[in-house]
């Protein structure tokens, strides 16, 4: 048994292997900052009067915002709190 290729053997594939992870990682950082940065223009967007699509596909309008609880009007006259990362998307009115 040649012990000197089955080493360089294991090193090569050390190295491919380390070669993909940080291939990896550096991929998986960029996404990362996208998503952030979107999250930070939706949080951006949301004010008192805005309407927003929940997350199960509900729609409803801003009527008061406290911190990370908003108020949302659902229909007139039933308004529901909810967390403002619930939201997934401010609607522009058509």
């Amino acid at each position: 048994m040649n012990w000197e290729i089955i080493g360089w053997t294991c090193v090569t594939v050390g190295v491919l292997f380390g070669i993909c992870m940080l291939v990896l990682s550096i991929l998986s950082a960029r996404n990362m900052k996208k998503n952030r940065e979107a999250m930070k223009e939706l949080q951006e967007k949301i004010q008192i009067g805005a309407r927003v699509l929940f997350g199960g596909g509900i729609y409803g309008k801003i009527v008061k915002i406290q911190g990370d609880v908003i108020d949302v009007e659902m229909t007139k006259g039933m308004v529901v709190q909810i967390s403002r990362y619930g939201i997934q998307d401010v609607v522009s009115d058509k």
